[in-house]
Formats: C-alpha cells, sequence, structure tokens
C-alpha cells in the first residue's frame, strides 16, 4: 500500500513563481490537422494538439479531457469536435489520452498518466508546436470522469498539502468542470456508482487511502478560477456534486462560481451542438482572456 501512495504523491518539481507573460508573435500557419504527441512510452498516453488558424501567439492552451466512465470504451476522439470549436476561437487545445479502466489503466496510473500529460506542456508539448502556447496560460476542462481528473490535476499541482512544489513553466489558471465527480465516497454512497470502485480498486472502507488522494474534493485548487457547470437533469452524476465542491472551494477562500443548467443532462455538454456545451466552451474561452 505505502508503494502505491508514493507512486502518486511522490511526483514534484520546483516551486511556482510569477513569469512574464511572453510577448506577441506572428506564427507561420498553424497545420490543418491536430498534432498526436506521445507523453509517455505507453500506447495510450499521448494527446492530440489543436492549433489556431488565426491571431498571434503564444497561445493559451486548454488541457481537455474526456469522460467515460474512465472506462476503455471512450476516447479522445469523443470530444475532438469540442477541441477543434475551442481552436477554432483562439486558443491551443491539449486533448489528452490516458490508460483506461477495463484496459492498461486503473489505480494509480489512470491518474499519473493525467499528470505526466499536464507536466509534458513545458518538456515535449510546446518544442514540438514550435513552442506556440503561453504555459503561463494553461487552463483545464473535463467533463463526467475527465472534470474528476481536471480537478485531480489542478489540485496537485496547487493545493495538495505535501505536495506545494510543481513545475514553474506550467501555470495552471482556471479549471471548468462540466458535470464532474469531484467527492468520490460521496458518489460511491449516494449514488452507487460502480465506476469509481474500479477505477480505486474497492470501497471506501477497502482504500481509505486510494479515496483520499484521488478525490478533488480533498484536495481543492488554490489560487485557481473554478467553473463547474452542472445539468438540472443530471441522472448519471448527480448535479450535488458540483455544488459540494464549489461550496468547499469558496470556503476555503477560492475564486469559484456554479452554473445549474435548466433541462441538461449528462451527455450534452460532449455534444458539440448543444447548449450545454456552448456554455461551457464560453466559459472556457472567458477565463483564457480575462486571466492573462
Amino acid at each position: 500500500m505505502a508503494t502505491v501512495l508514493a507512486i502518486v504523491v511522490g511526483i514534484a518539481g520546483h516551486t511556482a513563481t510569477e513569469q512574464a507573460f511572453p510577448a506577441a508573435i506572428a506564427f507561420d500557419p498553424a497545420p490543418a490537422s491536430p498534432l498526436r504527441i506521445a507523453y509517455g512510452t505507453f500506447p495510450d498516453t499521448f494527446g492530440d494538439l489543436y492549433l489556431p488558424t488565426t491571431g498571434v501567439g503564444p497561445y493559451p492552451v486548454v488541457v481537455l479531457i474526456h469522460g467515460g466512465g474512465w472506462s476503455q470504451n471512450r476516447t479522445l476522439e469523443h470530444v475532438a469536435p469540442l477541441a477543434l470549436s475551442l481552436a477554432q476561437r483562439g486558443v491551443a487545445v491539449w486533448n489528452i489520452e490516458y490508460r483506461r479502466v477495463d484496459g492498461a489503466g486503473g489505480w494509480p496510473v489512470t491518474l499519473t498518466d493525467v499528470d505526466d500529460a499536464l507536466t509534458a506542456l513545458a518538456t515535449i508539448v510546446n518544442p514540438k508546436s514550435g513552442n506556440r502556447i503561453d504555459l503561463q496560460r494553461v487552463h483545464l476542462a473535463g467533463h463526467s470522469a475527465g472534470g474528476q481528473l481536471a480537478a485531480w490535476a489542478a489540485g496537485r499541482h496547487t493545493g495538495f498539502t505535501d505536495n506545494r512544489q510543481t513545475i514553474a513553466a506550467v501555470r495552471i489558471r482556471s479549471a471548468t468542470l462540466m458535470a464532474a465527480v469531484l467527492d468520490l465516497v460521496f458518489a460511491v454512497n449516494n449514488g452507487r456508482d460502480g465506476f469509481v470502485r474500479k477505477l480505486l480498486g474497492g470501497l471506501p472502507d477497502d482504500v481509505p487511502d486510494h479515496y483520499q488522494l484521488a478525490s478533488p474534493i480533498a484536495h481543492l485548487p488554490h489560487g485557481v478560477r473554478i467553473s463547474a457547470l452542472h445539468g438540472d437533469r443530471d441522472r448519471v452524476v448527480s448535479p450535488d456534486q458540483s455544488r459540494r465542491y464549489v461550496s468547499a472551494a469558496t470556503s476555503a477562500g477560492e475564486s469559484a462560481d456554479l452554473q445549474i443548467l435548466d433541462g441538461i443532462g449528462h451527455g450534452e455538454f460532449a455534444d458539440v451542438t448543444s447548449p450545454a456545451w456552448r456554455a461551457a466552451r464560453e466559459t472556457i474561452l472567458d477565463h483564457a482572456a480575462m486571466l492573462r
């Protein structure tokens, strides 16, 4: 058990510092298709980098994390239209894949893969992009299980009490959480959520340390603009997940807001034509524009 804990807790870098934003640069036209970039050595440790075709860089970058119950049957292609719709509005998008349950993933590698994909922005992704992305304007966005991973990564890099260090080159500015699973104990005890049990390898009484380390509500981000969006008709992930998380964040003095969308269920956030995604997209773009 101690070995597993060390794997998750032991990723650290340098203390984050304020850095001047890079001057605007007019780049050559961006590739028409996303750049597929490996951030690890396993088949599912890669992402697709979408670069804007207009404007000047370096561009803010959105790390987009797909949902699907952390399960192997859902891939980053599920949110590719969302990534493209953001890139068309002037931001870069790092749409990541990760090892998943029923494949090579589960505890703890599903979590550590997302952490690796985030830190790879500085070491692998930006150099391959021609240094087109602004690593001081990194924004996380995730849907459902991907929202859990986005919130976890934000807390991991800015708020863990035993991990205040991070890689200074990557600065997380916001997290947009769409119908996200944010309190994993609450999900199991109140929602009969079998997906969480499969991800973490048991019930809260069986593996309490897994739940403590993986639950975003136990490790709130510090200094990150948090927006949670949830549909009032969501029957997959209770809107109380977002309510509880935002309440905890605001009580801790963090900047957080909640949008409960009328008539919206769970899957609509992954539909590029839906009002749910339009609301989420505008939230993401507002954060990317204002947090400079």
